[in-house]
């Protein structure tokens, strides 16, 4: 089992970002938008950043593959997420508990990403190959 867990935190964390990077794809100019909307500069630019991020770093942790070093790149990217589209404190009423819950989902996938990054992808995976 201590063989499986590890996996399948990865499968976990990685099905998160794979899929919002897929999303991005196919909405591309609305991931735009958005992106101008939480004020991000070159929102065109951080868009295709974003989804580098997402679907690389996705599809690295899946398979386990220079997971310390995936694990800081995404913990890095979810902080800068975080604390610019989901500032629940700065937002109307009728948006704080939805804002609030989005950023802390977002503390406990850091939280997971950093026990990757100290831990590592565990002994299924292609680091340990």
């Amino acid at each position: 089992m201590n063989a499986v867990l590890p996996l399948l935190a990865r499968i976990c964390v990685a099905a998160l970002f794979i899929v919002a990077g897929i999303g991005k794809v196919m909405a591309f100019s609305g991931t735009v938008g958005y992106m101008a909307k939480v004020g991000f500069p070159a929102p065109e630019v951080m868009t295709v950043i974003a989804i580098a991020f997402e679907l690389g770093g996705g599809l690295l942790l899946l398979i386990g593959w220079k997971t310390r070093w995936v694990a800081w790149g995404l913990t890095l990217f979810v902080v800068i997420a975080t604390f610019a589209a989901h500032r629940f404190w700065d937002v109307d009423v009728s948006q704080m508990s939805g804002q609030r819950t989005q950023f802390l989902k977002n503390f406990a996938v850091i939280g997971a990403l950093l026990m990757m990054a100290a831990f590592g992808p565990g002994p299924i995976s292609a680091d340990k190959r």
